[in-house]
């Protein structure tokens, strides 16, 4: 293996270890709406890597949470694709971009724009899965999966430009300092 698919390995382990403490601890509960920075490490990963790493720290950032959090349980997998869909649509869109020419976190608005289509996406797959658990373990009612729908769909917009305010700034710095195989 070439010493820079270690360092990458390395990078993306790191980036799915700080998924637990910044969708746990850096977070916010309000109601059936939680606030974090969970998201940042998974945005920065699809900015450097694209898709597949980013599904990757998703994946494994948010199985730990779930595991901390509620446990194992039957749906306990279905929890994992929301997350993945934030890294996909920001990996592909930061591929989209690279073949158009630049990097996606040196234009601004496109960047914001496509973490807020992830977070739509991720809020959206997030209600899915909140209904199919519900379903299957019997405890659905509209009010309860249906009725924030729209606060966290803003909530998520919201937090999707912070976090794409953050992550252009880390993910220039880390390109300028390393030496790893990025996008």
């Amino acid at each position: 293996m070439p010493k820079t698919n270690a360092k990458r390995m390395c990078y993306v382990a790191l980036l799915a270890a700080m998924y637990l403490p910044l969708s746990l601890y850096a977070a916010v509960q309000v109601g059936n709406v939680r606030i974090s920075f969970g998201s940042l490490p998974v945005v920065i990963a699809a900015l450097l890597f694209g898709p597949l790493d980013a599904v990757v720290v998703a994946m494994v950032g948010e199985f730990f949470k779930q595991l901390l959090t509620y446990g194992v349980t039957y749906t306990t997998v279905l929890y994992l694709i929301p997350p993945a869909l934030r890294g996909l649509v920001v990996g592909l869109g930061a591929l989209l971009a690279l073949r158009g020419g630049q990097r996606l976190e040196k234009r601004r608005m496109v960047c914001c724009a496509v973490c807020i289509l992830a977070a739509v996406c991720t809020t959206v797959g997030n209600t899915l899965v909140n209904w199919l658990d519900s379903v299957l373990l019997g405890y659905y009612t509209p009010a309860l999966i249906f009725g924030d729908l729209i606060w966290r769909l803003i909530v998520g917009i919201i937090n999707a430009a912070v976090m794409a305010s953050l992550a252009m700034p880390l993910v220039k710095a880390l390109r300028k300092r390393s030496s790893i195989s990025t996008l």
